[in-house]
């Protein structure tokens, strides 16, 4: 059983509101993450608690500080954050992105399940990838290095665009490996209700 109670109070805590019945469907979208990651291994992360506090908050709380548009979530996984993303924004268009086939199942599974209308799933390697438009923003979470993160997903972001890259501690050495023609000239700290642990945000640029 998934505590619904933790969810709300976390919620609560990042002052983000959802519309009439996203709450529901990210308890939804764990039961699902709970039964196939049985066969499919999708998280390492197994107890219903810590799913809500390190996978659905920890993937909302980025809300605030992503550019407005269409976003593309790279190496996502078993969906995150694309998933409570797009249950928290269901007029902001998202695409997840991952190479591996058994996830790309599954997310095609929630998707249809969840009725995410806004979701697209692409099962490429980034590198790949050609979109017909490109995004407002791309964001990753513990995907790779920030300067592989860039450098897969720089062809995916439209001018003037934002990557946004999830990490836990501060990436002091990351940041001083940014290849040519990106800056990343801020970091946020997010305060993730009952997560002891440290979270950045990275936020880049390609330089115009």
């Amino acid at each position: 059983m998934i505590p619904a109670a933790m969810l709300a109070r976390g919620l609560a805590d990042l002052r983000i509101f959802l519309p009439d019945g996203a709450e529901a469907r990210l308890l939804a979208y764990l039961e699902l993450l709970l039964k196939w990651n049985k066969t499919y291994n999708l998280t390492a992360i197994r107890e219903p608690g810590k799913m809500v506090t390190h996978h659905l908050l920890d993937s909302l709380a980025v809300v605030p500080y992503l550019a407005a548009g269409p976003i593309a979530d790279i190496g996502s996984g078993a969906g995150l954050p694309g998933i409570p993303l797009a249950i928290a924004q269901p007029e902001r268009p998202i695409s997840l992105n991952d190479s591996g086939h058994k996830k790309a199942t599954f997310l095609k599974q929630a998707v249809t399940e969840l009725g995410l209308g806004n979701v697209t799933v692409v099962n490429l390697r980034a590198e790949d990838w050609q979109p017909r438009e490109k995004f407002a923003c791309v964001i990753s979470r513990a995907f790779a290095e920030l300067a592989d993160f860039l450098n897969s997903s720089r062809h995916l972001v439209r001018r003037g665009g934002q990557f946004a890259a999830m990490k836990g501690v501060y990436p002091h050495e990351e940041l001083a490996r940014l290849p040519s023609g990106f800056r990343c000239d801020k970091v946020v700290v997010l305060d993730i209700p009952l997560v002891a642990a440290e979270r950045h945000l990275v936020l880049c640029h390609r330089d115009l």
